[in-house]
């Protein structure tokens, strides 16, 4: 209007209701390159100069993945504002230390296989058993204690040196890489023999809801390296794979997956016995299968990753 209709800029301004020197620039980009000028440009300055080097942001990340300083102690070595480490250590998406692996320093790196059973994540939650009329967690050391020493003189259970053992829980859990499905089973030990069958009933359990497994992830644990281990795969058709020794971060879903279990259902309620633990443990598997949100699936429950699930919306 101001250029091609002669309208005056306090008017054109009036009219779309901006401000005059909104209007005058808009008029002068128009007047200069055409119509191609009035898209939306980036207000980002040409030129940084007050910008923090590249060398210094270099040493701050340095700083930062192998030390794992937080600004405060960064801006000290370095002779600078914290305000200022802190706004390059967000720029960089490090600002959080969830960011950066704790053994080594280094960025981390994830991944998601890109379909359900391509690969199968395992390993065993050991807890200790729940002495009856309740453990210590929710009674105090004293009454737990005492509850300890009755259900051991009870069940006659006592170790080398003859002092009350009420047992331990191994929970064997097996989590599926792409949906976070998962699968567990409560045992009295973690041998090989008990290891594999547990592994056949998973990939059961996975194959009535359309699912083959093609791999399974385990650490270095003696019931995962032996000869059995290895042969029961190759029976299944599926491909053992382990850990590199000393990283637990490889097989960091099921490690997750373990700290999700504690708290939603082997710590998360007061329990009178170990019976009534594990009677709750189906009930609590199905609501975190098909119930829970889970962030790694897009807040929906992991279920919701498995197509043509029988059962699925119950």
């Amino acid at each position: 209007m101001i250029v091609d209709d002669g309208w005056p800029i306090a008017r054109a301004a009036e009219r779309y209701d901006v401000s005059w020197p909104t209007a005058k620039r808009w008029a002068g980009r128009y007047a200069q390159h055409g119509a191609a000028a009035m898209a939306d440009r980036s207000s980002r300055p040409h030129r940084s100069p007050s910008r923090t080097p590249q060398p210094v942001v270099r040493k701050i990340v340095h700083l930062r993945w192998k030390q794992r300083l937080g600004p405060v102690q960064i801006a000290g070595r370095l002779g600078m504002p914290a305000s200022t480490v802190h706004a390059v250590l967000s720029r960089c998406r490090i600002n959080r230390l969830s960011h950066i692996d704790r053994a080594t320093g280094e960025a981390i790196r994830r991944y998601e296989h890109d379909r359900p059973g391509a690969m199968l994540h395992v390993d065993v939650k050991k807890l200790g058993n729940i002495p009856d009329g309740g453990g210590w967690r929710y009674l105090g050391r004293v009454q737990g204690e005492r509850n300890r020493q009755a259900t051991a003189r009870r069940t006659g259970a006592r170790n080398t040196r003859y002092e009350p053992r009420i047992g331990t829980a191994f929970v064997h859990t097996v989590v599926d890489d792409h949906s976070r499905v998962a699968y567990a089973e409560i045992r009295d030990d973690e041998k090989a023999a008990t290891a594999i069958d547990v592994l056949r009933n998973a990939v059961a359990w996975f194959a009535e809801r359309g699912v083959t497994i093609q791999r399974v992830l385990s650490d270095n644990g003696s019931a995962y390296k032996s000869h059995a281990w290895r042969d029961a795969c190759a029976e299944l058709g599926i491909r053992p794979k382990k850990t590199r020794p000393y990283r637990p971060q490889t097989n960091g879903k099921v490690e997750r997956f373990h700290r999700t279990l504690a708290d939603g259902w082997a710590l998360g309620r007061f329990y009178t016995s170990e019976r009534a633990r594990r009677k709750a443990l189906p009930a609590w598997l199905h609501h975190y299968n098909h119930h829970r949100p889970h962030t790694a699936t897009g807040g929906k429950p992991p279920i919701t990753r498995l197509t043509n699930v029988p059962g699925q919306y119950t």
